[in-house]
């Protein structure tokens, strides 16, 4: 058996494998399918400073090779979270990442300073969010934006801060580079896609939202392609994502250079996806007799 572990800017993995936010909620629904401490880790639903309701159903659309999704950040706000739900995830053996949204740079610090009172070792900035003071572009649509809430976010926290990057941009890499100059320990990419699906018989959006994002095994190769770009851009280690369904997904990713990968939509087709990820990860590098896991990163041949 291989060795499964990383090092993700300085936080030990057990496996490269982390549930993405949003999929697994704060680990409570899944813990009835597996045992969540199999997980490399578990980055949870996005916490925002007071409850959100989310977008009216319907709000999830099944397409071709993947799902769209307009839930709009739904979550109990980070007092609920950490009085009600934190307590359950203190004796899950695995890395808990906190993901935090906003609409303003105040709401992204105020979220963040009341998660240092927890021991959660990661923050993941979660910048696809609409900026409302900016007329509601995304503050991960410029480099300016991004730039300004990672730096924000970097003063008000020691923990390690690792930014989630939209794919809805021109330049990725310019994204990324941005917030590595702004203080960022990682980044994760790639978040959804901009994609809306239509109902011919109506004549209407599926979603009530018109858009939504997309994600699942259609977003994989263009997921791969930016991971590859940003690697050669940053120093800072990256957290791949975007439609990771078998063991020899995360490796491609890997090797792409991911030194860690999230799985999304995998979560939503099978409960137990990630751990069968897991295990067909292992049968992957016992394959090519690869020793480690670490030693995948970055080592595409491109000669």
């Amino acid at each position: 058996m291989a060795d499964l572990s990383v090092n993700l800017c300085g936080i030990s993995l057990k496996n490269p494998i982390i549930a993405a936010s949003g999929t697994v909620s704060f680990g409570e629904v899944y813990s009835d399918f597996f045992d969540l401490s199999e997980l490399g880790g578990i980055s949870l639903k996005a916490l925002t400073a007071e409850k959100r309701e989310g977008n009216p159903p319907p709000r999830i659309a099944e397409t071709a090779s993947g799902i769209i999704n307009s839930v709009g950040l739904q979550n109990p706000g980070v007092d609920a979270f950490i009085k009600f739900l934190y307590p359950n995830l203190e004796s899950v053996d695995t890395c808990v990442i906190a993901n935090v949204a906003g609409s303003s740079v105040d709401e992204y610090i105020t979220t963040i300073k009341k998660l240092n009172e927890t021991n959660i070792p990661i923050i993941e900035l979660n910048i696809s969010c609409p900026n409302v003071s900016e007329g509601g572009l995304q503050f991960g649509a410029s480099e300016e934006a991004a730039f300004k809430v990672t730096q924000a976010a970097r003063q008000a926290t020691s923990k390690k801060l690792m930014v989630k990057l939209t794919p809805n941009v021109t330049d990725i890499t310019a994204i990324a580079k941005a917030v590595e100059d702004a203080g960022a320990d990682a980044v994760s990419l790639v978040n959804t896609f901009l994609a809306m699906a239509i109902d011919v018989r109506k004549k209407r959006p599926v979603l009530h939202n018109v858009t939504g994002g997309l994600s699942g095994p259609a977003i994989k190769p263009i997921a791969l392609r930016m991971v590859h770009q940003v690697y050669h851009k940053v120093k800072i280690p990256i957290v791949g994502m975007g439609g990771i369904m078998t063991g020899t997904d995360v490796a491609e990713f890997m090797l792409a250079g991911a030194t860690a990968v999230m799985t999304g939509t995998a979560n939503m087709v099978t409960p137990d996806q990630s751990i069968k990820i897991i295990k067909e990860f292992n049968d992957c590098l016992d394959a090519y007799q690869i020793k480690t896991a670490a030693e995948l990163t970055g080592s595409l041949i491109l000669e």
